[in-house]
């Protein structure tokens, strides 16, 4: 079987294949513009006969419910990333299908971190094929390298749910590492001493696997309440000494920046929403969790405070400076796709307005609407951006696979999308003629801001209008990206191979781009 084959140009203008690792794929084709036909896949018909009358589905260890989920050659194993940079379980079970001697297995990951290194040797002698999922760190070195036997594909939180709600991907074995969970599998993320919030990335793996096994280290009488796993959808219960290292779970620096520019972009970023409207009572927002972002969030809540407004939702990642909004009256409500930080844990855990969500219901386009559009202004990053306003996630300036698509894809349909961005990293202009990697059309992309002005999308000519008396300093992306290169210069463009090591899934399913090989 070969990576890809039929090579042919999306209506981004980006080469892209047709058949990704012997599966059909559709070309990227416009915002809106493929509709999906058919009916959703469908998971095995299972029988009570076939299960314990007591409920106990423990079995002794975690190799002894792979071997009884019949792992072999080939298949497609799932796990989520919940627990991020502190996953104990994702390596252990290719740890196992090493010491089976199977082979030739898909890993689909809804994310991986730089705990994960280890399971480049699995990459190497084939125990793994590829990887659908991201590749960060060293296994996304190890896929712009052109060492992978498979092609990569990149998607986002939404984009992984409507793949197997749709059937291009279906998952044979699904392996859900869980903080409470009773014997039956009724399971949750927000107790036991590995609590990590929720387990919404694994939603799709237990409704549509073909097996599922939770895994945890905290087994309590049934009935584990809440369970955000249902215990019907589950095959096989395992307990281990630890799944997990909660401190790990903290994504992003889930502290407000120190830096004078990147406070200067979260100065002005907020006072751009102030002053274009975007802020109001009863508004919404979504930010992450990075010090530009929370630094953002704080002015919100200034803003609010002093007004005597309040958001009607902020969508999370979750981090303490929300729930503190939440805790203030700031907020009403936080509806939360993963928690950042053991405060965004605890609050969960206590709180009924801090309100777990699944990719299902905020981010998955194949449904009859989501979240996502709802939210009246979404703070994003990017490794790049281009003047057309296209951007880029998952690569560097260097070319190489070092970040995953996570919800930045899902988050654009936001009704103002905008990328707080330095104008250069490293003496390296952010601000290219073309970005390396499209994972962002530009049309929906808003606004940039940066530390040398900001500029407007052209489409948004209501936005251009608010501002137009602003003492901001508003700019166009042209000049910009010209005060960029006069500071740094013009930076030497990546060298890459006509081989394609990964592509780049759109939120629809279709093929936005390719990354290509780097030549070293």
């Amino acid at each position: 079987m070969s990576k890809y084959d039929k090579l042919v140009t999306n209506a981004a203008g980006r080469i892209v294949p047709t058949i990704l690792n012997g599966k059909p794929a559709v070309p990227y084709m416009g915002i809106g513009k493929f509709k999906p036909t058919g009916r959703k896949a469908a998971p095995l018909i299972a029988t009570c006969a076939d299960y314990p009358d007591d409920g106990n589905k423990v079995v002794t260890d975690l190799k002894d419910a792979l071997v009884r989920s019949g792992l072999k050659d080939g298949m497609t194993i799932s796990t989520h990333h919940h627990f991020r940079n502190g996953d104990l379980v994702a390596n252990q079970i290719f740890d196992i299908a090493k010491e089976m001697g199977v082979k030739d297995l898909m890993w689909f990951p809804s994310a991986s971190f730089q705990c994960h290194e280890p399971l480049t040797k699995y990459l190497e002698d084939g125990t793994i094929h590829h990887i659908e999922g991201s590749m960060n760190g060293a296994l996304g070195r190890f896929t712009s390298n052109g060492k992978m036997k498979g092609l990569g594909v990149l998607r986002s939180h939404g984009g992984r749910y409507q793949a197997v709600q749709d059937g291009e991907v279906h998952i044979d074995i699904a392996v859900i590492a869980a903080p409470a969970s009773d014997p039956f599998g009724n399971s949750n993320g927000v107790n036991g001493p590995a609590a990590c919030g929720l387990l919404g990335f694994a939603l799709a793996d237990s409704q549509y696997a073909d097996k599922v096994i939770v895994v945890t280290d905290n087994l309590v009488p049934f009935p584990c309440i809440p369970w955000q796993i249902n215990g019907n959808l589950v095959d096989y219960v395992v307990v281990m000494d630890q799944i997990g290292i909660p401190e790990k779970i903290i994504s992003g620096t889930t502290e407000v920046t120190k830096s004078p520019d990147r406070l200067l972009l979260a100065e002005w970023t907020a006072q751009f929403c102030n002053e274009a409207g975007i802020l109001h009572d009863g508004f919404s927002f979504q930010a992450g969790a990075g010090g530009t972002a929370l630094s953002i969030g704080i002015y919100f809540a200034d803003i609010l405070r002093e007004r005597g407004w309040k958001a009607r939702f902020a969508r999370g990642g979750s981090n303490k400076y929300l729930v503190k909004m939440l805790e203030e009256g700031l907020t009403e409500y936080i509806l939360d796709g993963q928690t950042f930080d053991l405060e965004g844990v605890r609050s969960m855990r206590e709180n009924p307005h801090h309100v777990n969500t699944s990719p299902f219901t905020s981010y998955n386009y194949h449904g009859k609407g989501n979240f996502a559009s709802l939210v009246d202004v979404t703070i994003l990053g990017a490794t790049e951006v281009d003047v057309n306003f296209n951007a880029n996630v998952v690569t560097h300036s260097d070319g190489y696979l070092l970040h995953g698509i996570g919800g930045w894809q899902n988050c654009l349909f936001a009704k103002c999308t905008i990328l707080p961005i330095p104008l250069f990293r490293d003496r390296i202009p952010v601000i290219l003629d073309k970005v390396t990697t499209l994972c962002g059309p530009g049309e929906l992309i808003d606004v940039i801001v940066t530390e040398r002005g900001i500029a407007i999308n052209p489409l948004r000519t209501d936005l251009i209008e608010k501002m137009k008396n602003s003492a901001l300093p508003i700019r166009t992306i042209q000049e910009l990206k010209a005060e960029a290169e006069k500071i740094c210069g013009v930076p030497e463009k990546p060298k890459f191979s006509d081989e394609i090591v990964a592509v780049v899934k759109w939120v629809d399913g279709t093929v936005i781009d390719s990354v290509r090989r780097v030549i070293v």
